[in-house]
């Protein structure tokens, strides 16, 4: 969530950056401000109440004291009246700020500066390719008739069990899934993450603090008698872990991966871009999570991004990253870069991860805050990557690497799925 200082400390800066992620802010920020004002003048009002109640308290006292009762009595009626006042601007005060809040929380974060201009995914700057690219056989064949041929991952009787988008995985399809999050967390934890088992279902707070709610509330599983959200990924309940929490300079970096299984409707989706595993509402997902002081946000983000690369660059898959334009951010992010890799038997780029810097927007929303060396409090930055969404990359892996004799693992897997071959 914008903090008031960002929207009004440079109101056409505010507007201009909105613009980069198609939103026209003015509008917004005109009524915020016009609330924010109207709060003050409460605020003031209510600043004079609650003094002049004060006073007032003190004088009874004094004329008490002074055996001056029909006065004093006549103060104690004031004072009534004030209080009543100073209730009736309390309830004013919280009502302009809830109004106020509700408008603030509509507005996206800021893109940092160096995002590209641009509306759609054609947009996005593609930063680097690595084009690794595999000679497959004659009539090679798609990711879903690989996993029908080898009877590993059964799409019908998903849609049978729960519906399309739930596919079941059997055999050597299930042991690769569980070699994959096994392989991701341990690349992850080597590398100075730790490890955190998290639930899947998030309440409200959690869904709001990293800002799923109220912007991707219909993409949500929602389980209404209690009010709790399927996690959509680990990221939600991983950074809400420091949710209304105030830490020390000290403590940062703080590097988290969990494994979850991650939930969304993806509503509106059809058409051949979502066959397969392409497109799923149940899928797992390994993610890396950062909080980072506000100085070093980017540094920690650069270095992310190269973790990412070097576990995609693992598995021996061609893969491009990108910067994502403007029109393309998510409504949380300040800067992200989205990898892909290649399917071979698709002939298309399939998106594996998102890498992405929140700077305060979620801090904000979390009241997610640090200690400085002078003791004031600071709001942190919050980043968070895929490392890495398994669908899609299950799916290039069944493709680029299927050969006359069956499918081949790649040689970081083989010692988590201890076998070599799909056949």
């Amino acid at each position: 969530m914008l903090t008031l200082q960002q929207l009004r400390g440079d109101k056409e800066a505010a507007i201009r950056k909105l613009a980069k992620k198609g939103v026209d802010a003015a509008p917004v920020i005109a009524k915020i401000e016009e609330l924010d004002d109207k709060r003050k003048s409460i605020q003031r009002q209510l600043d004079e109440c609650l003094a002049e109640q004060n006073k007032t308290a003190k004088e009874i006292g004094v004329l008490m004291g002074q055996g001056k009762r029909e006065e004093a009595n006549a103060k104690k009626a004031k004072v009534s009246d004030l209080k009543a006042l100073s209730s009736k601007l309390s309830s004013e005060h919280d009502e302009v700020m809830s109004q106020m809040q509700a408008e603030i929380v509509l507005l996206p974060n800021f893109p940092a500066e160096i995002v590209p201009e641009g509306r759609t995914a054609e947009d996005n700057l593609v930063v680097k390719i690595d084009e690794n690219f595999s000679t497959l056989p004659e009539n090679a064949l798609p990711h879903w008739e690989l996993a029908k041929k080898y009877d590993i991952i059964d799409f019908d009787l998903g849609v049978k069990l729960t519906g399309a988008g739930f596919p079941v995985y059997k055999g050597k399809g299930a042991r690769l899934q569980r070699a994959l999050i096994n392989y991701f967390l341990d690349y992850n934890t080597k590398a100075g993450y730790l490890e955190v088992e998290p639930p899947v279902m998030v309440n409200e707070a959690s869904g709001f603090g990293t800002g799923q709610l109220p912007d991707k509330e219909g993409q949500m599983y929602h389980a209404t008698l209690d009010n709790f959200y399927m996690v959509p990924t680990a990221e939600v309940p991983v950074t809400n872990i420091f949710r209304d929490c105030i830490l020390d300079e000290k403590d940062f970096p703080v590097k988290m991966t969990a494994y979850t299984p991650c939930f969304r409707r993806e509503a509106g989706s059809y058409g051949k871009d979502v066959r397969g595993l392409n497109r799923l509402h149940q899928f797992d997902k390994v993610e890396i999570v950062q909080l980072a002081l506000p100085e070093v946000s980017y540094e920690a983000l650069d270095g992310m991004v190269a973790h990412v690369e070097g576990l995609v660059k693992s598995l021996g898959l061609p893969y491009r990253i990108l910067r994502l334009c403007g029109g393309d951010m998510s409504f949380t992010s300040a800067l992200t870069y989205d990898f892909e890799v290649y399917s071979e038997a698709q002939k298309r780029w399939l998106e594996v991860s998102s890498v992405s810097n929140f700077e305060s927007f979620q801090a904000n929303r979390l009241k997610l805050r640090y200690r400085d060396a002078s003791k004031a409090t600071r709001l942190a930055h919050t980043l968070n990557g895929s490392s890495l969404a398994l669908p899609r990359i299950v799916a290039a892996l069944l493709e680029n690497n299927q050969t006359p004799e069956g499918i081949k693992i790649p040689e970081v897997l083989i010692p988590y799925t201890g076998f070599d071959i799909i056949r």
